[in-house]
């Protein structure tokens, strides 16, 4: 990407089109980021959203404008006036970055892809990555980093099912077919929930 694809946020209709393809349905959730409040392509996008029965959220630097009253839930942080006014990439776009950075961790952490503070669905795919499982594995299992390797080696390399082996001393298989059980969820999997 080398250019900016100019007037793209100003069609409220693209709004609509793209999550038309998308299928969405009542279990899914919309945020709509706009600084300002009024951007046409975030409209278009949560008003339908809204005609699906989909939670919609908006991220907004401004309470009182027509993208709060779309949304059924409102994120307005109070970031004051831009140093540089027009420029939302400064308090705005930093406020929202943070606002996303929270909702995506809690997303993560609802859908079982973190244990207690660890963040245990990890995907081992090169070495510093790899080293992280198995610091993951022997703080969440209490075992010695000898029997995490071991397991995370039996697992394929996956770091939920060795922590099941782990806690519930079974095998692999097993570790699988009991997270697979509970739809990936890993506190469901060790009965924790």
């Amino acid at each position: 990407m080398t250019n900016a694809v100019e007037g793209a946020e100003d069609s409220v209709r693209n709004g609509e089109l793209d999550l038309q393809a998308k299928r969405l349905s009542p279990k899914d959730v919309v945020v709509g980021i706009a600084a300002s409040g009024t951007t046409p392509y975030v409209l278009g996008a949560l008003k339908y959203a809204r005609k699906c029965k989909t939670t919609t959220v908006a991220l907004t630097a401004n309470r009182n404008m027509p993208v709060a009253r779309i949304a059924k839930i409102l994120i307005a942080p109070e970031v004051g006036p831009e140093v540089l006014t027009g420029s939302t990439r400064l308090k705005a776009g930093t406020a929202q970055k943070m606002v996303l950075n929270m909702l995506s961790t809690a997303a993560m952490v609802r859908l079982g892809h973190a244990y207690e503070n660890l963040m245990i669905d990890l995907m081992d795919s090169n070495e510093k990555l790899s080293e992280r499982s198995v610091r993951i594995l022997v703080e969440a299992s209490g075992e010695n980093l000898s029997v995490a390797t071991h397991a995370l080696r039996k697992s394929g390399h996956n770091l939920p099912v060795a922590l099941i082996m782990l806690k519930k001393s079974v095998n692999a298989a097993t570790a699988k077919g009991m997270l697979k059980t509970f739809a990936g969820n890993l506190r469901g999997a060790l009965g924790e929930l």
